[in-house]
């Protein structure tokens, strides 16, 4: 190979890399934002749209259980642990990430198991209110059901990390090669946005119903 074509080969390569490595223009990454600030409209819209009803039509506030106050810190959990999976992933410390992104799985469905029975605690508990109108637990179900969908969406990919790499980090090399492509790089940082999101996203909810619980 000339050293002029080397020169070029090494251009593109860097090029590939940083295209990876960009924050925030890779196309990959600007439709994942545009996908996440869609979301938050429909979360915002419908949240807002229960309020309305609910001051127009004199509703009382919905009262969340406490459950739904551990599922918080258990997601939470979930979005450190990935975090540090990333951090895992640039240091090549395959047994780390590999445990995180387990222990993610595990915490993920038990966040599932928990929110079935603090949305069966949360029917009991506003039970009256639900049989009275049922505009407020239509707009419940909706929210609560939409979130559940997006974070059994995401657990998938989860599983996906997780089995490829322990499939293909077996020794040294594999881990090498593993580790140093930046494919897997950018879909790490994406499935790690996305859960941050989740995360957000919960506490968002958890904070609206708390504060309307607050307003006779």
């Amino acid at each position: 190979m000339s050293l002029e074509k080397s020169k070029e080969w090494e251009k593109d390569e860097e090029y590939e890399y940083e295209e990876y490595d960009a924050p925030l223009f890779h196309p990959t990454k600007i439709l994942i934002y545009l996908l996440l600030a869609g979301l938050t409209m429909i979360f915002v819209g419908l949240t807002a749209a229960y309020l309305y009803t609910r001051l127009e039509q004199g509703i009382a506030p919905i009262h969340i259980p406490i459950i739904f106050i551990v599922n918080t810190l258990i997601l939470l959990g979930t979005g450190l642990l990935i975090r540090d999976a990333n951090k895992a992933y640039l240091d090549d410390d395959t047994k780390r990430y590999q445990r995180n992104l387990l222990i993610t799985i595990c915490l993920t469905l038990l966040f599932m198991g928990l929110q079935a029975v603090g949305f069966y605690q949360l029917m009991e508990t506003n039970r009256q209110l639900f049989m009275a109108n049922d505009t407020a637990r239509s707009y419940l179900q909706v929210l609560t059901f939409l979130h559940f969908l997006h974070v059994l969406g995401g657990l998938p990919f989860l599983i996906l990390f997780y089995r490829i790499s322990k499939k293909k980090m077996i020794d040294p090399v594999s881990v090498l090669i593993y580790f140093s492509d930046p494919e897997k790089k950018l879909r790490l940082q994406l499935l790690t946005i996305y859960w941050h999101f989740l995360d957000v996203l919960w506490i968002y909810l958890i904070l609206f119903f708390w504060i309307n619980s607050l307003i006779k």
